[in-house]
């Protein structure tokens, strides 16, 4: 809920509150009647305690154990990396507790989005066609159809305001302007940026190329893996057909590839153009003969339209990165509540980041709908946690220095605030990294705490759109679904609004109330889906695609 208070506390067994502004040492503030004297500065987004607590003694915030105290802390005093460190309630199989409050979804209920249809029955939000090396030695060759494909197609103008930009300045020291003249010269971007071209193909949303740096070495595990992620964006419901090169002598196989997507779409029925250099020989004739192959791809893409559908085919990634110590009051229960809306409408949501979900373990598994899958996602977190351990850097290090100088100083405390991202209804799934999401509700997904690794797993596994919540401001996007930022706080909104879609920031300054955020999200969210608003992260062609090579990434 909203505070008109400078002060938060968020769950009622806190012994910790949040400053929503800045706060002076010597200040005293007041909440639902107490008042507290601070004795430290507290800044904004930070915590101080509510009561003293001693050396070793429980930290604790969202009603779970996120620290304990290296010394003895006063009460009005700031937490911080040299008074606290990592703490998490341990976790193990208990009783379901898959009960929930049902969200009223009466006015959505008779809702639909415009939506690619696919022979498999999943509906696109756009409609793409990719292009996938299967080893970073095609990469290049990739890099050259893309700068033959996007300006002839009109996805791209024929020159961008950065190239008019130094055409510009090359022009004023060709005119013999000196080097302080040159300088200081105020070139508007906004004027220099073209129309963009007429698309060849309308409805064909992009072709989009994707390179990586695996495929050769690395174990089978890691071949298998990549095959499964890039099957997983081949089937995608976003995407209408595919062209892949592959050099031929790699561990990530053609066969495999096939494997994977027949596990994920026994009657795959898009168009898939697949080339081998090695039997092909001459690079120009690979070149050609995929040039060729794909454009007739591509005509075909142009001759599907979007139909009206049901919100229940609509899978959300949930995301976060760059989060600030208003993320979890935030932006996070914000796309909570759009989560549980669009689960009691029928649809699928996913969350990931397992680093991110540390001291809520009992929680999550407590509302997984059954014992298997509740073990399933234990032994997920444990092993994960494991390894990292085994190499030097567990779950605590999880938080980077933007995340610990904006608040969340433990991983417990950045987690806590991280899950309400999957709302609270009961976990239908779990999965693990390639695997594609089946079944309607919350999902959680096992991948690293890295955004863009995390987000690109998400859409393998599905996901035909992202909500991606921000508190430091992440330019990133994917290249087949939208990737809709959402701010924790308006100041953010307002300094980064080019590649920020949604603010909450509205919740911290108590002009609205989460489940009011969660609903205005939602109804972003289906005018994006439609093509009616296109997200940020696309008009600035933030095409981010990082596989996870099965390993340590927190």
């Amino acid at each position: 809920m909203p505070s008109t208070e400078s002060i938060l506390k968020i769950h009622p067994s806190d012994n910790v509150a949040v400053a929503l502004t800045d706060l002076r040492m010597g200040q005293t503030v007041k909440l639902n009647g107490s008042e507290y004297l601070l004795i430290s500065d507290i800044p904004a987004k930070h915590k101080f305690m509510l009561s003293d607590v001693d050396q070793e003694g429980d930290i604790i915030m969202y009603g779970v154990l996120v620290g304990r105290a290296v010394h003895p802390i006063k009460k009005g005093g700031l937490i911080t990396t040299q008074n606290i460190k990592h703490a998490a309630g341990t976790y193990g199989l208990k009783e379901r507790k898959t009960a929930w409050h049902r969200p009223d979804v009466n006015k959505w209920k008779d809702r639909t989005f415009m939506g690619y249809p696919r022979a498999d029955g999943s509906v696109g939000t756009a409609n793409h066609w990719v292009v996938i090396p299967m080893v970073f030695c095609e990469n290049k060759n990739v890099e050259v159809l893309q700068e033959a494909f996007t300006k002839a197609l009109g996805y791209e103008p024929k020159q961008s305001p950065y190239q008019a930009m130094v055409q510009r300045l090359v022009s004023m020291h060709q005119s013999g302007s000196n080097e302080s003249e040159i300088s200081s010269t105020d070139i508007s971007i906004d004027k220099l940026i073209e129309q963009q071209q007429t698309k060849i193909f309308p409805n064909v949303d992009g072709i989009k190329f994707l390179t990586h740096t695996l495929g050769c070495g690395g174990t089978r595990q890691d071949a298998r893996a990549l095959c499964g992620l890039l099957a997983g964006y081949i089937t995608h419901p976003n995407v209408a057909g595919a062209t892949v090169l592959s050099l031929g002598c790699q561990n990530a196989q053609v066969s495999i590839l096939k494997e994977e997507i027949n596990k994920r779409d026994p009657h795959f029925a898009k168009p898939l153009v697949i080339l081998e250099q090695q039997q092909v020989g001459n690079e120009q004739q690979l070149l050609q003969e995929a040039i060729k192959q794909t454009f007739s791809g591509l005509v075909a893409a142009n001759k599907l339209k979007r139909i009206p559908t049901p919100l229940n085919k609509l899978c959300i990634g949930l995301e976060c990165g760059g989060s600030d110590g208003f993320s979890g009051i935030s932006a996070n229960p914000a796309i909570g509540f759009t989560s549980d809306l669009l689960v009691a409408l029928g649809g699928s949501v996913i969350l990931s980041e397992f680093p991110e979900l540390c001291g809520v373990e009992q929680e999550l598994s407590d509302r997984c709908i059954d014992e298997s899958t509740a073990k399933r996602f234990m032994e997920l977190m444990s092993t994960y946690n494991a390894k990292a351990e085994a190499a030097g850097s567990g779950f605590y290090a999880n938080p980077s220095p933007g995340n610990i100088r904006d608040g969340l100083i433990t991983d417990a405390i950045k987690s806590a605030g991280a899950a309400k991202k999957g709302g609270t209804s009961p976990v239908t799934a779990v999965l693990d990294y390639p695997e594609k999401y089946k079944a309607p509700g919350l999902n959680l997904l096992c991948t690293p705490g890295s955004d863009i690794e995390s987000t690109t797993a998400e859409v393998g596994a599905g996901a035909n759109i992202v909500l991606f919540t921000t508190g430091l401001g992440t330019p990133t996007g994917n290249p087949i679904a939208p990737v809709l930022k959402v701010s924790s706080s308006t100041k953010l909104f307002t300094k980064m609004n080019d590649i920020i879609d949604i603010d909450t920031g509205t919740i911290i300054s108590g002009n609205e109330t989460i489940e009011q955020a969660g609903e205005r999200i939602l109804e972003y969210v289906i005018k994006v889906a439609s093509g009616e608003i296109k997200a940020k992260a696309d008009a600035l062609h933030h095409d981010d695609f990082i596989p996870w090579k099965r390993g340590i990434s927190l």
